[in-house]
């Protein structure tokens, strides 16, 4: 885990969750991707390597792996704006192999948004050439509020920051 915290932010300000076991960002989850989100009103991002313990094909990510990877950050592109929802579509188009070993960035964010759900795209890159890897577009359905406040509480959402302080 990194010496310093993620940087999440929504339209209130900073945020951060209590450690915890999601395969995809928990950084309790010792067999997990343990993801460092990056998050703000515009999108959210991560940067990170596979490890080969997550390969299908020799040296090559498993498309299971890159699926979570793009539903991560399109969701938490979701919580930059303020909400949360919980995937209800997910299409992903791969298109050159992910090597595992290799620096990558994922990208995600929120296309349009209603009071009920978000259109997302997401997208896995190179990190040293910038080349599009895969794709994906999601819908994230918002929770009912009473539900959304039941996980903030179990996550341990706690505000950081005032908006607009750094």
């Amino acid at each position: 885990m990194a010496a310093t915290s993620p940087r999440q932010r929504d339209e209130q300000g900073g945020f951060e969750f209590e450690p915890h076991h999601c395969f995809a960002c928990g950084e309790l989850n010792e067999h997990g991707l343990q993801l460092q989100i990056h998050t703000d009103p515009d999108g959210s991002w991560i940067e990170t390597t596979l490890a080969a313990g997550f390969q299908g094909w020799d040296s090559v990510a498993h498309g299971g792996i890159v699926c979570t990877i793009l539903d991560e950050v399109m969701a938490w592109s979701v919580i930059g704006r303020g909400t949360w929802g919980v995937t209800a579509r997910l299409n992903v188009t791969f298109r050159k192999p992910i090597a595992t070993g290799r620096a990558i960035r994922a990208e995600g964010r929120v296309l349009e948004m209603n009071r009920r759900a978000a259109r997302t795209e997401g997208r896995v890159l190179d990190a040293a050439t910038g080349d599009v890897l895969a794709t994906a577009e999601g819908t994230f359905m918002a929770p009912p509020a009473d539900q959304l406040e039941r996980l903030k509480a179990r996550y341990g959402m706690r505000r950081t920051s005032a908006a607009g302080e750094s």
